[in-house]
């Protein structure tokens, strides 16, 4: 019995120097790691100008799209019904005020003008058989030889003589500048900006065959709401974003047409634009007409980043730490961004930092304004 107490009384202790073994290397383990630790989870402290946010006044705008067309566009056709001979212009192609564009077959006309001589020729050989009866019945009429109603006829058909000479000279006038016609030429300066036609084909009076327009002036075409129609005038000058330009530019407002679309209910509005080097027609534009301003906030565009995809702005609490908070921009202008969702009034963001930034990292401004 003896033996069998002490055994059970051998076997705690045994377990409780273990236990205590275990808990003292446990210890010196928590106390060997516990610098690192603090060391990976002390705030890093960054230098960065910080703004305010604070409320201002946003302009509002309509923002439109539209198109750069040529002030001055012509379609060109023939007057002269024919087959198409020659058109040797290509789309693009600059062409000079009267040059060649392309010809008619002048067969036709040159019929005409052998018709309109034939039948002057022969009113000519009237006349002069008219002259000669009127001249000679002039003087027996002088003699009394005739009759003032013998007289009065001879004189009557001289004259029909005179206007059937008039009318087929007109004739052959006709034809001839018919004729003329059947060569084609540019009626300006400018760019050829679409074929309607290929040589063969039918050419008809009325029928486009080239459209040519004057790069030299252009202007945006757009179409407005009610809304904004009613706020425009001409001479009124907006910006307009184009492709392919760095910067907007300022137009101004050319044309009001003052009736809306029966389908769309949108008005036609055309501006002038100044020249610009390698603009071209076709282009895509955007035309902003002021409407107003409201309340609303807005931070430098410096505040604004991209973390993995995120749009956001860095917020400095009350304890100087920053942290990163998605938010919603809106329209950007002269250096500042719209901040439509994710601010308020008096928050502070920062707007540039010395280093690179990171949530939770203390702020040490550096410079503080007011957004």
């Amino acid at each position: 019995m003896k033996s069998t107490h002490r055994t059970t009384i051998a076997f705690p202790r045994k377990r409780l120097l273990l236990a205590a073994g275990l808990a003292a290397l446990a210890l010196a383990g928590c106390k060997g790691r516990e610098p690192e630790q603090q060391a990976q989870s002390a705030a890093v402290t960054v230098r960065a100008a910080v703004a305010t946010v604070g409320l201002s006044r946003i302009p509002v705008a309509s923002v439109n799209p539209g198109t750069v067309i040529s002030a001055h566009q012509v379609q060109v056709a023939s007057r002269l019904m024919g087959y198409i001979r020659e058109l040797n212009v290509q789309e693009g192609e600059a062409v000079k005020a009267g040059q060649l564009l392309f010809t008619i077959d002048p067969t036709d006309i040159r019929g005409q003008m052998n018709q309109a001589r034939a039948g002057l020729a022969q009113a000519e050989a009237a006349l002069a058989d008219a002259q000669a009866d009127y001249e000679r019945f002039s003087a027996l009429y002088k003699d009394e030889s005739i009759p003032k109603q013998q007289f009065d006829k001879v004189t009557l058909q001289y004259r029909v003589a005179q206007s059937q000479v008039a009318a087929a000279r007109a004739g052959l006038a006709t034809a001839t500048a018919q004729l003329r016609y059947a060569e084609v030429r540019a009626p300006l300066d400018g760019v050829v900006l679409q074929k309607m036609a290929a040589a063969g084909d039918l050419a008809a009076p009325g029928r486009p065959v080239l459209v040519l327009e004057d790069p030299r002036r252009l202007q945006v075409q757009t179409t407005v709401s009610g809304e904004t129609f009613a706020r425009i005038k001409p001479g009124d000058t907006v910006p307009v974003s184009l492709d392919g330009q760095p910067q907007p530019v300022e137009a101004r407002v050319a044309r009001i047409v003052p009736a809306a679309d029966p389908v769309t209910h949108t008005y036609t509005v055309k501006l002038d634009l100044p020249p610009l080097a390698g603009l071209r027609s076709g282009t895509f534009a955007r035309v902003s007409f002021p409407l107003g301003s409201r309340d609303g906030l807005r931070v430098p565009k410096s505040a604004v980043l991209q973390r993995a995809g995120i749009t956001g702005v860095f917020v400095v609490d009350g304890q100087g730490v920053a942290r990163y908070r998605m938010v919603r921009t809106g329209a950007e202008a002269d250096g500042q961004v719209e901040i439509q969702a994710g601010l308020n009034p008096g928050e502070r963001v920062v707007i540039s930092s010395e280093g690179e930034l990171r949530s939770g990292d203390k702020v040490q401004a550096g410079g503080t304004s007011h957004g």
